[in-house]
């Protein structure tokens, strides 16, 4: 089963999200490092990022001596392989998305209304 991502698999995650293309195991780093107290090293970065490359989540090109990396996936994928995860637990699926529900403000009901629609109305009900 898969797990959410540890804290420093999500800051990178975050970072390479939030980037317009691709970006290399430096690029990551600087980005992290300008947010953090504590400046992390590079190997441990690398290492981090090659894990999240295995499992899927990041893709890689060659650019001379180095990797650029991007996600495979966007973050609603990621968020909705979580909610996936709480199914497989044999939680009530309608009780769960009732409470979900209810943190909802008004827009974001608005928001879901209209995507149920869109998605009744494109046959895939």
């Amino acid at each position: 089963m898969m797990r959410g991502f540890g804290e420093l698999e999500q800051a990178i995650m975050d970072v390479l999200w939030a980037a317009d293309g691709r970006l290399t195991v430096r690029e990551v780093l600087e980005r992290l490092n300008a947010q953090r107290p504590q400046p992390l090293a590079y190997n441990t970065v690398q290492t981090v990022m090659e894990i999240l490359h295995r499992k899927g989540w990041l893709a890689r090109a060659k650019d001379g001596r180095a990797f650029r990396y991007q996600t495979t996936k966007s973050r609603e994928e990621y968020a909705a392989s979580l909610i996936d995860q709480v199914w497989a637990t044999g939680a009530d699926r309608t009780a769960t998305l009732v409470r979900l529900f209810d943190d909802m403000d008004a827009d974001e009901v608005a928001e879901l209304r209209a995507a149920l629609a869109a998605r009744t109305e494109g046959g895939r009900a």
